[in-house]
């Protein structure tokens, strides 16, 4: 087993819950509070969920006792890593790691929570199984070199994923060393995620999410039933490095493995749109709000990115001013921006209400992008932007450097259980909601993970509207 391999699968093997600092076991909490809130919205409201759980079913993926976010069948594990994964990444509203440009949670916790149903652990064996996972995929992207990894057209939040994936599911079936290493070297032959998708607004983003998961899930599955996986998946001649990008950095893979915790630099989203386009909101937001902006006052907008953000959400601009969906939306800086501008922020049902709007559109059009020195000066470690607004009054400028929702800018615990109650209000009584939220808290202290996900089936919405 080669070095970086070796350094990995020992890191996932021998985490333990008494070894993580107290912060990072209460911030798995809260990042997966968000991932199932987003999930739980994702099962009622994204156009994509019909035909992913049609599509499961006529697969035999259901049948089982995993529990899918929000649905009130059971599924197999697989079934349910498979769902959950793709109904965390669905809103686009799901966690995100700035230097690893990748969302961990969306892969991670299905692969873990469905690991954890199958073997009946509790949460104080799931948690660091959960933040194995984090650790793992984000250090990965980052020896990747995540813009050399998208320029070749993966997309690293399923490309890293499935390994992180591997890694929790795994722990949760106590695979020791070389258990782990066999493990990767399976998912390495399932590392997969094409950013086509911009092209047309595809659904198929949020399927590489969770395809990840479940491939994560059979990686340590088959494993732990002794299968042989290739050897050095990660520094081999046709390894994970050397496939997936033109200049790897190996040693970043095991950087403070350990010591350094990458879970702590994990951002919640405040907006369900690209990361990318949330410095430019906040921006935007407080021009708006300070200097009584109008919409029908705005000549244009500027926008300012980092290149890499500016290739997903501001090129080609004739695309980016015409989103035919909600995916071309939450990947268009010129919607985003024109939405923020006629609403004052950014919330998951204005895309029903913007997407079609002509006025909203028009605005759209006023909002150019452009790379900015300021904001590539930034990247990776925050994902920066300056936007410019010329108006009838005016003209006014604004820089964030880090967006809402980083760990410098991080969400309180209000704002945060806000955008919970916010996501599962429609669909879950208070009671309900209050219950959900704390036992998420504290996963940790949980017995029975599958009785904590049961409390997201569906409610009659005589009783959701009654409140009870």
């Amino acid at each position: 087993m080669t070095a970086i391999t070796r350094r990995i699968s020992e890191f996932a093997a021998g985490i333990s819950f008494d070894a993580v600092p107290t912060e990072v076991i209460e911030r798995t909490g809260m990042l997966l509070m968000d991932s199932i809130g987003i999930a739980l919205r994702a099962h009622h409201d994204a156009e994509s969920t019909p035909g992913l759980v049609r599509a499961a079913m006529r697969l035999g993926l259901d049948g089982g006792t995993c529990v899918a976010i929000g649905d009130r069948r059971g599924f197999t594990p697989q079934g349910a890593a498979l769902i959950n994964g793709t109904l965390i990444h669905s809103l686009d509203f799901d966690d995100t790691h700035a230097r690893s440009s990748l969302h961990p949670s969306a892969p991670i916790v299905p692969a873990a929570l469905a690991a954890a149903e199958m073997a009946g652990v509790d949460g104080e064996k799931l948690v660091p199984a959960i933040i194995a996972g984090y650790e793992i995929q984000t250090r990965l992207s980052m020896a990747l070199g995540p813009s050399d990894h998208y320029d070749r057209g993966f997309h690293p939040t399923a490309t890293c994923g499935v390994f992180g994936a591997a890694a929790a599911a795994g722990k949760v079936f106590c695979l020791d060393a070389d258990g782990m290493a066999l493990a990767f070297g399976i998912a390495l032959s399932q590392s997969a995620g094409s950013m086509q998708f911009l092209v047309d607004g595809a659904w198929t983003k949020r399927f590489h999410v969770g395809h990840a998961a479940m491939c994560g899930l059979m990686a340590a599955t088959l494993a732990h039933e002794g299968f042989r996986g290739a050897a050095d998946p990660f520094e081999g001649k046709a390894g994970f490095f050397h496939a997936y990008a033109p200049d790897p950095d190996p040693e970043k893979a095991v950087e403070g493995l350990g010591e350094v915790w990458e879970t702590m630099e994990t951002a919640v989203k405040p907006y369900p749109s690209c990361r990318y386009s949330h410095a430019a909101i906040d921006a935007l937001i407080d021009l708006r709000a300070a200097n009584d902006i109008k919409p029908e006052d705005v000549m244009s907008v500027e926008i300012g990115l980092p290149e890499t953000g500016w290739k997903i959400i501001g090129d080609p601009e004739e695309a980016k001013h015409a989103p035919r969906g909600v995916v071309d939306g939450q990947f268009s800086m010129p919607f985003c921006a024109a939405v923020t501008l006629r609403e004052g922020g950014m919330a998951w049902d204005d895309y029903a209400r913007h997407i079609d709007d002509e006025k909203t559109l028009e605005l759209c059009r006023r909002v150019h992008t452009i790379t900015d020195s300021k904001a590539e000066a930034e990247f990776p470690n925050n994902l920066s932007a300056v936007a410019h607004v010329k108006t009838t009054k005016g003209e006014y400028e604004a820089f964030v450097a880090v967006p809402k929702g980083e760990p410098g800018n991080f969400l309180s615990s209000d704002e945060l259980r806000a955008k919970f109650d916010g996501l599962v209000g429609p669909y879950l009584p208070p009671a309900r909601i209050d219950e959900l939220a704390s036992r998420l808290l504290a996963i940790h202290k949980e017995d029975d993970i599958n009785e904590v996900l049961r409390l997201t089936r569906p409610v009659p919405a005589e009783l959701v509207a009654a409140g009870e």
